[in-house]
């Protein structure tokens, strides 16, 4: 039988959590629909199963939800926050409670004149309100909506017409206030969606055309002037420009980009103009990539989200059984039927669990967001969890601690220039990674290379070659040694720089020693710093898991501080030794490049790739990217994981607390509606912006 395809689709007036859970649940219930998850923090849900656009706003006719089409979301405007209808209607609800409760003094509370006032005032606030609770109320179920409306009507019966009127406008005003919040969580996103320009210039049968982004063909040619977004990915094939890929990588620092070079869609073309012929579709961009790992990241729930929406199926319940139970047991005593009544209703209120099932996936939305503003893709919020607990982080070398190439580090010779003219002038005829670092140090001090006569190159061990008449060897110390006297005083300084790392390449000159040159795979200016960093953010424990020989890789470790290295390992080594480091710290990461470190990435609690922007791999197989192929925004995603589970923690606290305290309220007879809906606002509001402190978390 043949599987039904993934469809996604965009939702419009998706502003409460748990709204979310029940349109969800609504989806799945479709009698054609297999399996359905509405992802809250992204504002869309992907469904598997044969159903129309018509069946999914059925199933969130109950909130209003509407699916949004992709080409009307792009030209969507944005109503302001006072021109909204529901902050209208809200405005207009205040002021016939004003207006009510002015008459109220005069004429007294329960005067007609008063009391039709407060109805107006219901009525137009508590439309929406009203129609959602009676449809929820038919079905027996118990959201927001069915509370306030039992408490509202609870109100009125008892004749606390004022008091129902305060609670509906409060209830209204944190409705407003809330989606608000919520569209400002969400906006990390919707800033994601933006970056790319819809059209783009491009050269058709000599001609240039402005065509949208979604008709460009891989291969067509995009004309990018000064000051214009790169449109699509592609390769440079005239000209030369700064292209400022902070969109991508988080770094403000433009990249030179000249022929031959990679650049990305919603990235800024500074300086020259640039054609670059198309490689990728429009659906298939680096930036479409990242927002489509955002999305489902966000959609992903964490554990602490997890248990909350096991404790809040539970707790909806419990609070109706001990609102009935309040309003009911005390009168049975001899207590007073109208007060205890109106303690039960307040309780119905207070006990509405929006802030609590709020309370994580709005803190997990903003911070996945924010990261990948800063180049850095965290794939879910079970990794944002997990970064925050790590004890030890294992890092690869080469690439990641180190450059990953090589580059001259010391030159040793009687004249400098004349020397390394002579040796550059033999390696240019050599493909070796060491040659070719010295020919591009000679090049960088614009020395020009000379004719090399009868060049050969000795397997294993050097070159020769005939200049100026004169027989230059450049070769290893221990066959440069052999076929020359080299004095013991420079071999002593030879040795102590291989300890240090280096490659040491001597030179002779009819057979007499002339000079040294040193390279090495130079560690990344950053490396040192960002370890510093890491150890006074927590990590106390950092570990170097590398290919390369044990006097090379130590020698590297005691210049960056690590507390541990381990040397000379395979692929299947690396993985035995994250186990290992598992089994004794608990919470491990590990950072590779994302290709070779592939099992040690996959074994650890969070794998960490290297991965430059575009690359697929880091992409694809690792737990969180870095973009900017950095070590840099490392400590910044661990203290932004930090103060996330923080977040969370004093979010749930908040939800919960608030709510106890009011619940408290109730045995000195305290309790009333108004300081009910001001407790669930509260606490809901009070979640809300202090997840939103997560936006301010940098680098």
């Amino acid at each position: 039988m043949e599987k039904t395809a993934k469809k996604e689709y965009r939702l419009e007036n998706l502003s409460c959590a748990s709204c979310a859970m029940k349109f969800e649940n609504n989806i799945k219930s479709l009698p054609n629909v297999d399996d359905a998850l509405v992802n809250f923090g992204a504002s869309k849900v992907s469904v598997i199963g044969d159903v129309t656009i018509e069946d999914i706003e059925k199933a969130g006719a109950f909130d209003g939800i509407k699916v949004a089409q992709e080409k009307q979301r792009k030209v969507e405007e944005k109503v302001p926050f006072f021109k909204r209808k529901e902050n209208i209607v809200t405005v207009i609800s205040f002021v016939f409670l004003v207006i009510g409760i002015v008459a109220s003094i005069v004429n007294g509370e329960s005067h007609p004149s008063a009391v039709g006032l407060f109805v107006v005032s219901i009525a137009v606030g508590g439309y929406e309100m009203f129609k959602h609770g009676f449809k929820n109320l038919s079905k027996f179920y118990f959201d927001m909506n069915t509370l306030m409306t039992i408490a509202i009507i609870g109100a009125a019966i008892i004749g606390e017409w004022r008091e129902g009127a305060v609670v509906v406008f409060l209830f209204a005003v944190s409705e407003a206030l809330e989606a608000y919040s919520m569209n400002k969580a969400r906006q990390s996103i919707s800033q994601l969606m933006d970056i790319a320009p819809p059209t783009a210039t491009i050269r058709r049968d000599n001609q240039l055309v402005e065509v949208d982004t979604e008709f460009i063909q891989i291969n067509d040619v995009l004309i990018v002037k000064p000051g214009q977004k790169i449109a699509m990915d592609g390769i440079v094939l005239k000209g030369t420009s700064a292209v400022n890929q902070a969109s991508i990588t988080g770094e403000s620092v433009p990249a030179v980009k000249t022929i031959g070079d990679e650049v990305f869609a919603g990235t800024l073309n500074e300086e020259g103009s640039l054609e670059v012929q198309v490689t990728k579709r429009v659906e298939d961009t680096t930036i479409a990539k990242i927002i489509h790992l955002v999305e489902e990241a966000q959609a992903e729930k964490a554990p602490s989200q997890k248990f909350v929406d096991k404790f809040a199926k539970y707790y909806t319940p419990a609070i109706i059984v001990i609102a009935f139970l309040v309003a009911i047991v005390p009168p049975l005593f001899g207590a007073d039927w109208q007060t205890w009544i109106y303690q039960g209703l307040a309780v119905l209120v207070v006990g509405c669990p929006c802030a609590l099932v709020v309370s994580t996936p709005v803190a997990i939305v903003t911070a996945i967001g924010n990261a990948a503003k800063q180049g850095v893709l965290i794939k879910g919020g079970i990794h944002l969890e997990e970064i925050g607990r790590l004890k030890a982080i294992a890092f690869d070398k080469t690439g990641t601690l180190t450059k990953g190439y090589p580059e001259v580090t010391y030159v040793e010779a009687e004249s400098d220039n004349d020397f390394i003219q002579k040796v550059m002038s033999i390696e240019t005829y050599s493909q070796h990674p060491l040659a070719q670092a010295i020919v591009k140090y000679a090049s960088k001090e614009h020395i020009q290379a000379v004719e090399v006569e009868e060049f050969q190159s000795v397997t294993g061990k050097g070159a020769v070659g005939v200049i100026e008449g004169k027989k230059w060897a450049v070769g290893s110390v221990a066959w440069i040694g052999a076929i020359n006297t080299v004095p013991t005083e420079v071999i002593a300084r030879v040795e102590k720089l291989q300890t240090e790392g280096n490659t040491v390449m001597l030179a002779s000159e009819d057979g007499i020693y002339k000079g040294f040159i040193a390279v090495a795979d130079p560690i990344r200016s950053t490396s040192m710093t960002v370890l510093a960093d890491l150890k006074s953010a927590g990590i106390k424990h950092t570990v170097m898991l590398t290919g390369d020989d044990e006097r090379t890789a130590k020698a590297i470790a005691v210049k960056l501080g690590l507390t541990d290295v381990e040397a000379g390992l395979m692929p299947e080594q690396k993985l035995s030794a994250i186990k290992s480091l598992k089994e004794k710290y608990g919470s491990v990461a590990m950072v590779g490049d994302g290709v070779n470190d592939a099992p040690a990435l996959a074994a650890s609690s969070v794998g960490i790739a290297m991965g430059g922007a575009g690359t697929d791999a880091a992409l694809e197989t690792a737990d969180v990217a870095l973009m900017a192929d950095d070590l840099e925004k490392l400590p910044y995603t661990i203290r932004l994981s930090r103060k996330a589970l923080h977040i969370i923690k004093e979010n749930i606290m908040f939800a919960l607390g608030l709510k106890i305290i009011a619940l408290l309220l109730i045995i000195p007879g305290w309790l009333t509606l108004w300081i009910a809906i001001f407790a669930d606002m509260g606490a809901t509001l009070l979640v809300v912006l202090n997840s939103l402190r997560l936006l301010k978390v940098h680098k």
